[in-house]
């Protein structure tokens, strides 16, 4: 019995001695699992395709680590915290510490920084104008940025001006200071105020005025009517005291006293030109030069596309409509790619946008009461199959295969859309509608040899390649 104790107490000891044995008589590093915090610093102003640096700390004093939670907007380097801006948006970095044997994980931290196109936009004014006298004359200034420009006169006692179109009118001998200011936006910050002088002559002689100039028309907000704006009138040396709009062809006449001159016309404006004429104390000028009525409109087309939801073909543009001789030109725009980007509709996408800048097609459909005008990729049409004859982009053509197939794709896409010539803005008849169309034959519009396309069955005798066939289209005067 003794024996048999004497090894059980010796076992037991040799476990005791086995579990005590660790690292060389080490019990390992105690955990303490303090808390942490991570702030960051001022967030810097971040402009498309510039680098700023953000500064996050940690209470703790342990170093912290960086990531981007929006990838498409912006890159961070993971230790160096440099932020590179990729496209316009709101960028989040976000702030790691993982802690040690002494502190715990710290909670993530976020810090958001607006993507904007410049921080800043400078002015600049063109050449002055020629200004007489109680004459008129125009001034244009373009912000770096793209926006509007707004006008004053730093001399309200020499000269007046238009805000919005920069039209100056002289009114005693003098120095004319005319400033540019531009607010900036939520993508560009306020612009320095530029200016510009003009000098303010009276004519050695009274005469009549010279025609007017800079002469412009476009369709008006109300129906049948024209806005006639006038750029610039020398007014001989006697202040102008009216202007007299007319037609050409005739019949259609108003009268102002100053620009713009709003024109009614008895039924339609289509087919007219209009010129003008000034009138001081000596007389009545010459007429000016006559002009074509151009509107600019903006455009937004969709197909829907079933296999591709919830993001649609939609192009986005817009094209001048001279009502003079009823035609079309400028037809330009986007194209969105359906087959990329997340899963998020039209406008909050991140497709691919493709840029048609080609009017290369307007073809006048007398039964539907307007034009069909296509714009393309490429200076070319070449867009479609011609293995089964076709010239090429007609839509509906091609079996939807490329222009070349099976040799090299040149890698065309357009889109048409309808003009209706009574009225641009007019909503679509289901005929109408049914004449839209759209085909993309760029690698992101590609399944094989197939390229994605738009249409009916009803205006082309076929659906699109992947049953895409438009729903809407939105025209509206800029």
């Amino acid at each position: 019995m003794q024996s048999i104790v004497n090894q059980l107490g010796s076992s037991v000891l040799s476990v005791l001695a086995l579990v005590s044995f660790s690292g060389c008589g080490s019990d390992g590093p105690a955990i303490e699992a303090r808390p942490q915090t991570i702030t960051f610093g001022a967030a810097p102003a971040l402009a498309l395709n510039d680098c700023e640096t953000v500064v996050a700390t940690a209470s703790s004093g342990l170093p912290v680590s960086y990531s981007s939670t929006t990838p498409s907007v912006c890159s961070v380097g993971s230790v160096t915290g440099v932020v590179a801006a990729i496209s316009v948006g709101t960028c989040v970095i976000a702030a790691n510490q993982s802690g040690n044997t002494t502190y715990a994980p710290a909670p993530q931290a976020t810090q958001s920084l607006p993507v904007v196109f410049d921080s800043g936009q400078t002015i600049t004014f063109g050449a002055a104008p020629t200004l007489s006298l109680g004459g008129t004359a125009t001034v244009t200034a373009v912000a770096s940025s793209g926006l509007a420009v707004s006008y004053s006169s730093a001399t309200p006692s020499v000269c007046s001006v238009d805000s919005r179109t920069g039209q100056l009118t002289g009114l005693t001998e003098g120095t004319c200071i005319v400033a540019g200011d531009q607010a900036g936006d939520v993508n560009y910050s306020a612009a320095p105020q530029a200016t510009v002088s003009i000098a303010v002559a009276a004519a050695p002689e009274i005469t009549i005025p010279d025609p007017p100039g800079g002469v412009a028309a476009t369709l008006g907000s109300a129906p049948n009517t024209v806005r006639v704006s006038i750029g610039a009138t020398n007014s001989g040396g006697s202040p102008i005291t009216g202007y007299t709009v007319s037609s050409s062809p005739s019949g259609i006449t108003a009268a102002g006293v100053a620009s713009p001159i709003v024109v009614t016309c008895p039924s339609t404006c289509g087919g007219y030109a209009f010129f003008v004429t000034a009138s001081n104390a000596m007389g009545v000028s010459a007429p000016s030069v006559a002009t074509d009525v151009l509107t600019s409109y903006d455009v937004v087309e969709t197909f829907l596309e079933p296999d591709t939801q919830p993001r649609n073909s939609i192009f986005v543009g817009g094209f001048t409509f001279d009502s003079t001789t009823a035609t079309v030109s400028n037809l330009h725009g986007i194209l969105s790619e359906s087959m990329t980007g997340n899963q998020v509709a039209y406008p909050n996408d991140n497709m691919t946008w493709l840029s048609l800048n080609h009017q290369l097609s307007s073809v006048e459909q007398p039964s539907l009461g307007g034009f069909l005008v296509t714009t393309f990729l490429l200076p070319t049409t070449n867009t479609l199959w011609t293995g089964t004859g076709g010239d090429g982009w007609e839509p509906g053509s091609g079996e939807g295969l490329y222009y070349g197939f099976p040799g090299g794709n040149p890698g065309n896409a357009y889109a048409r859309i309808f003009v209706n010539t009574m009225d641009p803005a007019a909503p679509l008849t289901q005929g109408q509608l049914d004449k839209l169309a759209y085909a993309d034959c760029t690698p992101g519009g590609m399944m094989g040899g197939t390229c994605m396309t738009g249409t009916t069955v009803a205006g082309y005798g076929v659906i699109g390649t992947m049953s895409g066939y438009p729903t809407s289209q939105t025209i509206t005067k800029e």
